[in-house]
């Protein structure tokens, strides 16, 4: 059996796809989601659906049951997902989990972000639990950019704090392909992957690409870092997110982002999705 946590979070649901893509059979997936009712499109597919809040460690304990191989999608609740993972690393070896993949950060050890601190913590924890784990070092999609397009085409620029920093990103569902060869494979206990997409690009880069797709006019603006942050609070985001994600430009800027390991193409079996391709799907949907 395997299950996937946050399945109906956007890695998640992809992952579940490229394991059915994959051959595995819906009977011997498990979709552990915090609201199952969100879930029902994987439930009509007989893919099965467990409740698993890593705020609850009850539900853990009943959606791991059974569980061979476990997907760990990091939470999404920044400044509390330590106890959470930790919560889940619990229930994984009650359940007697035998590999445990996590969804980490690219060099999480050495970036020096934020954002990285909670990831290292929790690998510590895999490696405390004595559990056989993969870390899946994961570095930006570029979806994190082109979820923003429509803003970026109304106003003429893409605004962040990035400087000419190389972001070496990939589409999303390549770091899902990841996961699923790994959930799927042989020997990737004690790995760790450091993934990284082949085309690395600056956001003046990505702007350029945007404008040559759209025909809209696309710049890069660049802001000071405390500039950005404001910004995000002014349009609604929490002044803690505002001040990671703020951060996390800070470390692009400085090459915590930028990777030449070939570790993701070498688990898809091919060449990672472009940043052109991702921005041309992002302009068609």
């Amino acid at each position: 059996m395997i299950t996937v946590t946050g399945a109906t979070g956007h890695l998640g649901r992809l992952v579940i796809e490229d394991l059915l893509a994959r051959g595995v059979a819906a009977g011997d997936i498990v979709a552990a989601v915090r609201t199952p009712d969100k879930a029902g499109d994987l439930a009509d597919r007989g893919v099965i659906v467990r409740e698993a809040d890593y705020t609850r460690p009850e539900t853990l304990t009943t959606a791991f049951a059974g569980t061979d191989r476990l997907l760990l999608v990091s939470s999404d609740d920044i400044g509390l997902r330590v106890q959470q993972h930790l919560n889940a690393i619990d229930a994984a070896a009650k359940a007697g989990v035998r590999l445990v993949a996590y969804t980490s950060l690219l060099r999480a050890d050495t970036s020096g972000m934020i954002l990285a601190a909670e990831h290292v913590a929790t690998e510590q924890a895999l490696a405390e639990s004595g559990l056989p784990h993969t870390l899946l070092r994961n570095g930006w999609y570029v979806e994190n950019y082109t979820s923003m397009l429509s803003i970026a085409l109304e106003h003429g620029a893409l605004v962040r704090s990035t400087g000419q920093g190389r972001i070496s990103g990939t589409a999303r569902a390549d770091y899902a392909g990841a996961a699923a060869a790994v959930l799927t494979g042989e020997g990737h206990a004690g790995a760790v992957y450091e993934l990284a997409g082949d085309t690395a690009f600056t956001l003046t880069e990505l702007a350029t690409i945007v404008t040559d797709i759209s025909g809209t006019t696309v710049t890069y603006q660049d802001l000071p870092p405390e500039q950005f942050a404001a910004m995000l609070v002014g349009v609604g985001v929490p002044d803690g997110i505002a001040k990671a994600l703020a951060d996390s430009d800070l470390a692009v800027k400085r090459g915590a982002l930028y990777s030449d390991s070939t570790d993701l193409t070498r688990l898809l079996g091919r060449p990672t999705t472009t940043p052109t391709e991702v921005v041309r799907a992002a302009l068609a949907s």
